[in-house]
């Protein structure tokens, strides 16, 4: 398997190259027209600086914000990943703190135990290289990193499964954004487009793998989500890697369950549909 984790060398971590996600087995949009709001659309105005107060280190830092109300939902990919009027929120849910290193989803940045934060202080903080958080968006590949930062804290933290599985396919979600935005100009376009969806399919895999585990030892609602959502979530993850036979499965489940509703249930039906037609 391809390193997950390429691109954190600028934050001094190159250490944690290796590192396995499962190793332990405790494993407002404006009034005017349509047209003029495209026309004058910023990311950066929908963006603002939050200060946060780091859990592991107790300095507070800045990080990128989205303004309540400001990105409208479009549309949800099969597995869940949610579509944005003119701007991508997902880029800016990885928080990670400019003087130790610690970095999360914004759902469980503050949770943090003293044992966990020792932990995140000796494998991270101590390699740390401090990078300035001075730019106004971040791109693609900013955010990408951001996830990976947040991915190798959760491990070194030895989160719960669920949270790393769902760092796991926030971060997948993350390169799906840059792959379908990428301009067609960029040199070795279609090489770059195929390590981008490599690369997504090897996070997607792993998310389910998490997903799969945390399913069966982990107490519900988990990660926001209750327990007919991660099943639908498993049933689509596992088609999308090729496993049709288990996504089937999970798929069944779902439809003889008296607990799923039925928007969750013809979701189901769509997925069912697809592994007939064989497609990704």
């Amino acid at each position: 398997m391809d390193n997950l984790f390429s691109g954190l060398e600028e934050f001094g971590l190159d250490n944690l190259s290796n590192i396995n996600i499962y190793d332990e087995k405790e494993k407002e949009e404006d009034k005017d027209s349509p047209k003029k709001a495209q026309d004058t659309f910023s990311e950066e105005d929908i963006l603002f600086d939050k200060t946060f107060s780091c859990p592991v280190c107790d300095e507070e830092f800045k990080s990128k914000s989205v303004k309540t109300g400001r990105v409208k939902l479009k549309s949800l990919d099969s597995d869940l990943r949610p579509r944005y009027k003119q701007a991508d929120p997902l880029k800016y849910d990885a928080i990670m703190c400019t003087n130790c290193g610690y970095a999360s989803l914004t759902r469980f940045f503050k949770y943090v135990t003293y044992t966990q934060a020792e932990w995140v202080k000796k494998s991270i903080s101590a390699n740390y290289k401090p990078v300035a958080d001075t730019v106004s968006v971040y791109s693609y590949d900013d955010a990408i990193a951001r996830h990976k930062m947040a991915l190798v804290s959760s491990i070194v933290k030895k989160a719960k499964t669920s949270e790393r599985a769902y760092t796991c396919l926030k971060t997948a979600w993350v390169i799906r954004g840059k792959t379908e935005t990428l301009p067609k100009d960029t040199p070795d376009y279609k090489k770059v487009i195929a390590r981008l969806n490599k690369e997504e399919m090897e996070f997607i895999s792993n998310a389910y793998e998490g997903f799969s585990e945390a399913y069966m030892k982990e107490t519900f609602p988990m990660c926001g989500m209750d327990e007919s959502t991660i099943a639908l979530l498993i049933a689509e993850l596992a088609r999308k890697i090729g496993k049709l036979d288990e996504s089937s499965r999970w798929v069944s489940r779902i439809l003889i369950s008296r607990e799923a509703n039925e928007r969750i249930k013809e979701k189901a039906r769509d997925i069912k549909e697809l592994i007939k037609e064989g497609r990704n």
